[in-house]
């Protein structure tokens, strides 16, 4: 009975009383909804997110143009508001060649807004205020990257050496991870960044979101590639992350502006990809060229819709809360 939907038509009805919930929090806040295109000549050059592609052909073009399906909004979002677009959210369809499962499904539907003028702080106020109205909830913590490692795993995620961390992700029987990640070629940085983010999820976001969501903030600047750096707190940028029940449900930053240090970034990403035998990444040169003109100071976050609907409906997958997964696309 594939043709089914794999939501319930109760859960479909609750699916748009959400969305329409959502709507009318940025309608009071006077934040304009807008819509962007899914198809791009540029992508992300993110290490570890690959963006589906097809071709289609251009006017004038002898051969076919690659476009890829976006992963997120955020480049085109970007450029609007260096064109002078005032503050904006979008949501959206977003396709990622990710793994298939419970969280996960390739075509899946995302909320991003960008505030002008708004410090990563402020923003992580009006994340808290919407969870708060979406999930029926009185309180958010707030802790830093740092902290968390510290008070869970009792090492601190800025200083520790990779001749250390590797030790350490030994005690969690992560062997044979740190083996692959030597097979796969991962430079110095990558390798410790992933050996991080394995000890993260595997030992720290189930715990520290179990009964309350949280926002960590301050990741290590080298996990966060559209971020500025923080100025108070060395090391780190200014990128905090939401988890809730131990799922990630959203991912912001206070947006770097630079077009030049972000035309670095991107070019570290490629060089860093093909060190570990993966196909670089058209930069997206439309982005770089707003950036140029002027992107104002603003603060910017992206939230997985289906998995936050499917933890306020206490659901156990996102399937429960998508009209059609995809396997019975």
């Amino acid at each position: 009975m594939q043709w089914r939907p794999s939501a319930t038509i109760e859960r479909l009805r609750q699916r748009a009383a959400f969305i329409a919930s959502i709507r009318t929090f940025f309608a009071k806040r006077d934040v304009l909804e807008v819509e962007t295109p899914a198809l791009s000549q540029g992508t992300i050059t993110d290490l570890y997110l690959d963006a589906m592609k097809t071709q289609h052909p251009l006017p004038d073009q002898s051969s076919a143009t690659t476009f890829y399906l976006q992963t997120s909004p955020e480049f085109a979002m970007k450029r609007l508001l260096a064109a002078g677009a005032p503050d904006i959210f979008q949501i959206s369809k977003c396709f990622r060649e990710d793994e298939i499962g419970r969280l996960h499904n390739p075509e899946f539907t995302m909320l991003e807004w960008y505030r002008r003028d708004f410090s990563m702080q402020s923003l992580i106020d009006e994340v808290s205020e919407l969870l708060k109205v979406l999930l029926s909830l009185e309180h958010v913590e707030q802790l830093t990257y740092q902290q968390v490692f510290m008070d869970y795993l009792s090492f601190d995620p800025l200083t520790v050496t990779s001749e250390a961390l590797r030790d350490i992700a030994k005690q969690y029987q992560l062997d044979d991870y740190c083996q692959q990640l030597h097979a796969a070629n991962y430079g110095h940085v990558q390798l410790k960044d992933a050996l991080l983010q394995a000890l993260f999820s595997q030992e720290i976001e189930s715990k520290v979101s179990a009964s309350q969501p949280v926002c960590i903030t301050h990741f290590p600047a080298s996990q966060a590639a559209l971020a500025k750096l923080s100025s108070s707190h060395a090391a780190t940028a200014l990128r905090f992350e939401f988890y809730y029940r131990g799922i990630e449900l959203a991912n912001g930053f206070e947006e770097l502006c630079d077009a030049q240090l972000q035309q670095q970034r991107f070019e570290a990403d490629n060089k860093a990809r093909q060190m570990m035998g993966k196909p670089t990444r058209p930069i997206d040169q439309h982005f770089i060229d707003a950036l140029r003109e002027g992107l104002p100071q603003c603060s910017g976050v992206a939230l997985g819709i289906d998995r936050l609907l499917m933890l306020a409906l206490n659901c156990d997958s996102i399937a429960e809360v998508m009209s059609f997964d995809i396997q019975r696309a």
